[in-house]
């Protein structure tokens, strides 16, 4: 069994389909898989044999993914966690706190289950596609779903270079508190914020292979964000 910690800074490929994991290696720590993006899902994972670890996401439409059915999003996630090369999966903290229909909430918390008795971390994952909260709302957000899940994620829609500080202020503050966080800004304004959110503790980035295959506004091609991220410093390299 692969388990991706998030000790320290872990570069993904963002795909929906895996046959991409070769064209990534040079550049990423591991694949995050879009279940809910992919053609066969399940079988793709159960055919693949590639070099990088997983971190699996089946991101729902009311949080910008393609997935409909709650029960089937779910019993794709808990099905994935059996597979080897699955080190992490991505579960939004809506779905863990309740806020989604209370069904899915106990369907949610028993995957994080399976997952952490698998030694399969979770990533609680929060978008924000409209705009940046305030800075104390991004803080009680982080310090919420790092407690959900063992890396607390955090993307907003920056509109303005005081968005983007604010994220990276709250980043900085939860890192120093000693919590395992990932943070992005989302679209143009905040597009800079993925290879500068490192310096400040974020542990995970994200990027496609191609440009043309973004899975989030403003994101950087995977050999760009390499690049930048460790221009700025070489430890994360």
């Amino acid at each position: 069994m692969t388990t991706l910690s998030f000790d320290s800074f872990v570069l993904t490929a963002s795909t929906a389909a895996l046959s991409e994991e070769p064209a990534a290696r040079e550049h990423a720590d591991a694949i995050e898989f879009r279940l809910d993006l992919a053609t066969d899902p399940l079988d793709a994972l159960a055919a693949y044999d590639g070099e990088l670890p997983l971190l699996v996401t089946n991101r729902p439409t009311w949080e910008g993914g393609n997935a409909t059915s709650e029960a089937d999003r779910f019993d794709e996630l808990a099905s994935a966690i059996e597979h080897e090369q699955v080190g992490a999966i991505d579960i939004e903290l809506r779905a863990l706190t309740g806020e989604t229909a209370a069904a899915a909430a106990d369907r949610a918390r028993e995957v994080r289950s399976l997952a952490r008795s698998a030694d399969v971390s979770v990533v609680a994952s929060v978008h924000d596609f409209d705009r940046t909260p305030r800075q104390e709302r991004l803080t009680e957000l982080l310090t919420i779903a790092s407690a959900e899940g063992d890396v607390g994620k955090l993307a907003t829609t920056a509109h303005d270079r005081a968005d983007a500080l604010a994220l990276l202020t709250a980043t900085h503050e939860a890192t120093q508190e000693g919590r395992t966080v990932a943070t992005m800004g989302m679209g143009e304004d905040g597009r800079h914020t993925r290879a500068v959110a490192p310096l400040y503790g974020s542990r995970i980035g994200y990027a496609p292979v191609a440009p043309e295959r973004a899975t989030a506004p403003g994101q950087y091609d995977l050999a760009t964000l390499r690049s930048l991220v460790g221009s700025l410093d070489h430890r994360l390299s």
